[in-house]
């Protein structure tokens, strides 16, 4: 990690210091002031940061430094690793940046997407603010931000993001994040999801699986046990996408984000490209064949 970033850094360190003497350097390499964090140790800041949400003054003590220094180096580092993508599993250097590329991914490879929504409480907008009421979750009643994950049939992280506010519903993101135009032109892909995507499922039935609806009361008994079977089935099946939300949610930021909205979607894909690369590290888990195969010769 700390070679493949500290080139982008050390680009866009020399770029803001170009723009800001307005020119070319008129000294020789390696003159004028030095920076007070190298980056490895600028890295090392934003990854504490990121894993706890410690505040900059605890930062800036634990490293002897100006508080000051220390926001300036999660500035800067952040947007790095938000930009690295997710790793892809058994397959080291490919990394998946945008939904186009998991789709494509998972039609290529076989692999049945699993797909959830996960909420994360944010600091409340101040009185009269406009929008604050966007913010404010429906299911939690709290002000939160939404996120969608998408994973493999192992609970291995492939995509998480398309940040929208709280009391916007799975089923109008689903139109307006662009996942059903992804399973419109890639018919092969497969998918199970929970009940907020039901929508998704009735438009694409031989593509997408989806809980089935609860039978009514005045229904026989044989009609309730085969319900509660097959939503049984599909909960199994998909709840390995919840445990991933379950490895996002082991970072402080991702349980309950304090810091300034704006930069929620940044800090998010920082931890999720953080998190797939444990995840893409798990090994693939070979179905076993079904068929029978004799053990003696029974025939004598």
């Amino acid at each position: 990690m700390f070679a493949g970033l500290a080139g982008a850094w050390e680009a866009a360190r020399q770029s803001a210091l170009r723009e800001a003497r307005g020119g070319k350097r008129r000294r020789a390499e390696g003159a004028g002031r030095k920076p007070k964090l190298v980056f490895l140790d600028r890295l090392l800041v934003t990854l504490v940061h990121l894993r706890h949400q410690l505040p900059h003054v605890v930062l800036a003590e634990l490293f002897e430094v100006d508080r000051s220094t220390v926001s300036a180096a999660i500035r800067q580092v952040r947007p790095l690793l938000a930009a690295r993508g997710f790793a892809v599993p058994d397959r080291p250097g490919l990394r998946l940046k945008t939904l186009e590329d998991v789709f494509a991914y998972a039609e290529a490879e076989g692999v049945e997407l699993r797909i959830d929504g996960v909420e994360t409480q944010v600091r409340r907008p101040q009185a009269g603010r406009p929008g604050r009421r966007a913010f404010v979750s429906g299911k939690r009643k709290q002000n939160t931000v939404k996120t969608t994950t998408f994973s493999d049939g192992q609970g291995r992280l492939l995509l998480s993001g398309l940040v929208r506010p709280g009391r916007m519903h799975d089923q109008t993101a689903r139109r307006t994040e662009g996942i059903a135009e992804q399973f419109r032109t890639r018919p092969g892909v497969k998918a199970k999801v929970d009940s907020g995507y039901l929508g998704l499922a009735k438009e694409f039935p031989g593509q997408v699986s989806a809980p089935p609806k609860k039978p009514k009361d005045e229904a026989c008994d044989g009609d309730k046990r085969a319900w509660r079977e097959t939503r049984r089935r599909q909960s199994s099946a998909r709840i390995c996408v919840e445990h991933t939300n379950a490895e996002l949610r082991q970072w402080a930021p991702l349980r309950r984000f304090t810091g300034r909205r704006d930069t929620y979607a940044e800090t998010h894909l920082a931890i999720a490209s953080l998190v797939s690369d444990r995840s893409a590290q798990r090994a693939t888990h070979r179905r076993t064949s079904t068929e029978l195969a004799l053990v003696r010769d029974t025939a004598r």
